[in-house]
């Protein structure tokens, strides 16, 4: 099948697909190593929690600076990147939809739109002495609870990650504002209109200079607002913009490839799919029979 033959060639270089056909668990906590090095890809949600290091990290495009007690924030399939500027010592917690699908489970823990696929944000929670203890505290039960299992194991685990992500959630909230839109004072006003802006039209505009020209300003100075609040450019907010979406259709529905590509803007299918491949490391094709056949078809009750 072809999306057997794709991920032997994925996973013969990075070795990071969860797949329950050869046992492979669904929620994982590993030491971060010492070089901060993490595998490019994964269909792992990953939260990194940063005990002592810093340097930079990249969230596709997105590039940000770390420091000791903080959490890092990536969604499955996104290239990530961390580079430390001295040791890192820290823990790596992934879970996979199969454990917690965090839009089934929204009204719950509210993470989806802020600490994950938050496009506006920074996937960064900073820590004080007190959150970095009482998280700390979090990850190590759920280490534990790893290690031991016992009576409802599944449970205890998903009450833990739900806790730990309401947590976190919250504190993200209080530093940066979040999905709803809101925003708090440090962060510049053209990036709230902006978000409005490309919600609105992601799938017909694709340009920059569309939405520079409805905010009244020049390409290259709304450009730079993007780059010194988000890490990115413009350009790479838009596209990152519609293949989230692009995601979403392929993970959730039967469309065709080609009517996802069409309403998304793209009348080139092979054009559609090019980038697609670039921004995830695999085909549409693959990507959704790939998720749809380790999910046992769930993710598309959520249509």
């Amino acid at each position: 099948m072809t999306f057997l033959r794709e991920n032997n060639r994925l996973s013969e270089r990075t070795q990071v697909l969860y797949d329950p056909r050869n046992g492979d668990l669904a929620l994982r906590a590993v030491d971060l190593r010492e070089d901060g090095t993490l595998p490019e890809r994964t269909n792992y949600f990953t939260i990194c929690w940063i005990q002592k290091g810093r340097g930079t990290f990249w969230a596709d495009a997105g590039c940000f600076h770390f420091e000791p007690h903080s959490l890092l924030f990536f969604v499955p399939y996104q290239n990530i990147r961390l580079v430390t500027d001295e040791p890192a010592q820290g823990v790596v917690l992934q879970f996979h939809a199969n454990f917690l699908c965090i839009e089934t489970y929204h009204h719950e823990v509210g993470c989806n739109g802020i600490l994950f696929n938050d496009l506006y944000g920074v996937p960064l929670v900073e820590l004080d002495e007190r959150h970095n203890q009482e998280l700390g505290d979090l990850i190590g039960n759920i280490r534990g609870e790893l290690e031991d299992g016992g009576l409802a194991h599944s449970e205890v685990l998903l009450s833990y990650l739900k806790i730990f992500l309401v947590k976190a959630s919250r504190l993200k909230i209080e530093q940066q504002g979040c999905g709803d839109g809101s925003v708090n004072s440090t962060r510049h006003p053209a990036i709230a209109k902006l978000r409005e802006l490309l919600e609105a039209n992601f799938r017909t505009s694709h340009a920059p200079a569309d939405y520079a020209g409805w905010l009244h300003m020049t390409p290259k100075a709304l450009s730079r607002v993007v780059k010194e609040q988000l890490g990115k450019t413009l350009g790479e907010l838009i596209r990152e913009r519609i293949l989230k979406q692009a995601r979403w259709e392929l993970l959730h529905t039967l469309k065709p490839v080609k009517q996802v590509a069409h309403e998304l803007g793209y009348d080139d299918e092979l054009y559609f799919s090019r980038l697609f491949k670039r921004d995830t490391g695999f085909s549409p094709a693959f990507f959704r029979e790939y998720e749809t056949t380790i999910r046992g078809g769930r993710n598309l009750s959520m249509t």
